[in-house]
């Protein structure tokens, strides 16, 4: 039997990869340049805080390397995110894990339910970008809580302006109105219950009154 005649034994076999497995992977690197960046960290300070090399780096940014779990799990704890933030996990069956904003396309305001308990306490992050005052009235109560920015709250005749950490809430039933106290877009939590649910305080600061159970 001559050369030409043996079997030939392949040096490895190819085993097809799913594309959608790539398409998670290929997703990994502008993932991790744009968190990088949006916390205005360089290439060299990523790469003192995980050990990684800056050429490393680069190459994982650029899609040039292919990301592993060695690298992830430090790159994840240098930027103080969950390791699936980077992997972009596939979806579940449960629509609150997977948070659809909804975008006001006329005042570029943006809303994100937290929950999905219809006829109860519902609960949504809103971005409100600057709008024009209009006072409504509903049934319910409404708890806002400042997360950035500051928030001008009117009520009736009253107007208060609420800075990141501050609360109020009120009935729905009296003429109100809350967007940005400036010209800048504000960050908050809204809670709002349909049937006129409170939300009540259990537990306060010490020496700010513990014992008191009042809203």
């Amino acid at each position: 039997m001559t050369c030409a005649d043996a079997p030939r034994i392949p040096y490895r076999t190819l085993v097809p990869v799913d594309a959608e497995l790539e398409q998670v992977l290929a997703a990994i690197g502008p993932r991790l340049r744009s968190l990088r960046r949006d916390r205005g960290m360089t290439l060299e300070a990523l790469s003192t805080a995980t050990g990684i090399s800056v050429s490393g780096l680069s190459r994982l940014e650029s899609g040039r390397r292919r990301p592993t779990l060695e690298l992830l799990i430090p790159l994840a704890r240098a930027h103080r995110v969950a390791l699936d933030q980077l992997i972009a996990a596939p979806a579940t069956g449960d629509p609150r894990v997977h948070l659809a904003p909804l975008r006001h396309r006329r005042n570029r305001s943006v809303l994100v339910p937290l929950t999905q308990y219809p006829g109860r306490l519902q609960v949504f992050k809103q971005v409100i970008a600057p709008t024009p005052r209009r006072l409504v009235t509903h049934a319910g109560h409404e708890w806002l809580f400042v997360l950035a920015g500051e928030l001008l709250l009117v009520l009736g005749e009253r107007e208060l302006t609420l800075r990141p950490g501050e609360v109020a809430e009120f009935d729905t039933a009296e003429p109100h109105w809350f967007g940005p106290a400036d010209d800048h877009p504000v960050e908050i939590l809204h809670i709002f219950g349909p049937r006129g649910d409170r939300a009540r305080v259990r537990a306060h600061p010490a020496g700010s009154g513990a014992d008191r159970t009042d809203p």
